[in-house]
């Protein structure tokens, strides 16, 4: 197998572990911006927009239904009161709980998968492609 199927098969098998996973009142957009607002604890659209590589407009549509849905609040920057900062609500909260609880399994299996070496090694690969791709879509949105 070469490179570009190993990534290929990696990827389809993400996708499928995540339809397992991610509840189905949200969209996988949703998840993402509820991830990325959990891990920043709270943060302006234009930078999600960039994280993510969506438009802002179809950011803002997901961020009306989270707001909708009360996973997420937005609060005005105190210096821009233009800018709205997002950050997460106890129901958003609580949902990325409960998606987390269900990643464990897969957690589990990459335990069983690999030795404490290999660990090491995946997450090492598994950063410097996530951040390279990471910055290679941030740099092509500025």
């Amino acid at each position: 197998m070469n490179l570009k199927t190993a990534l290929m098969e990696l990827q389809c098998e993400m996708v499928a572990e995540r339809n397992l996973v991610n509840p189905k009142e949200i969209t996988w957009l949703q998840y993402d911006i509820l991830y990325q607002v959990e891990k920043e604890g709270e943060i302006l659209p234009s930078d999600l927009s960039l994280i993510l590589g969506v438009s802002r407009t179809k950011l803002s549509k997901a961020l009306k239904s989270l707001k909708q849905m009360e996973y997420i609040e937005q609060l005005p920057n105190k210096l821009d009161g233009r800018e709205l900062y997002t950050s997460l609500t106890d129901s958003g909260k609580e949902l990325l709980e409960s998606i987390s609880e269900k990643h464990n399994s897969l957690y589990k299996i990459a335990l069983e998968s690999f030795d404490k070496e290999e660990q090491k090694e995946f997450i090492h690969l598994s950063n410097i492609l996530s951040n390279e791709l990471r910055k290679t879509r941030i740099e092509k949105d500025e």
